[in-house]
């Protein structure tokens, strides 16, 4: 899907349909990609998620990039939430996700460790995300 949604902004961007050239859309990628990376390399996201919104990037351009990645920072938390509610675990995923922004202490390998139902599929935010930043929200 991530290869296909690439070709598919760069054949657009090559024909000039849409406002977002080739030089934009390879910039809107390398955005995509330094901007998801970070949370891939702490074991946030998926190597998935980070190629996707580099796909949206060759679609959005670099600006739009911008957004869509806030879009989806707002839209996984929002998913985060509704996802512990319905797992009874909002108490200690507000908990653990306070402690995150405290750097005496180390909560990432328990929240990582493979017995804790803390993940979630996060392609559903980016596209949120990136149909946002699509429509100029």
């Amino acid at each position: 899907m991530t290869i296909g949604i690439t070709a598919l902004g760069l054949a657009l961007a090559a024909f000039h349909p849409t406002t977002v050239g080739l030089s934009s859309a390879a910039a809107g990628f390398a955005l995509g990609l330094v901007l998801m990376l970070p949370g891939h390399l702490i074991g946030a996201t998926g190597a998935g998620d980070v190629k996707l919104m580099a796909a949206f990037g060759t679609l959005l351009g670099p600006g739009r990039t911008s957004y869509a990645f806030l879009y989806t920072a707002i839209a996984g938390g929002a998913i985060a939430l509704v996802v512990a509610a319905r797992r009874h675990r909002m108490q200690l995923t507000i908990a653990r996700t306070a402690a995150l922004l405290d750097p005496t202490q180390v909560v990432a390998t328990e929240i990582e460790h493979p017995r804790e139902d803390n993940r979630f599929a996060y392609a559903p935010a980016i596209v949120v995300g990136a149909l946002a930043a699509a429509m100029g929200l």
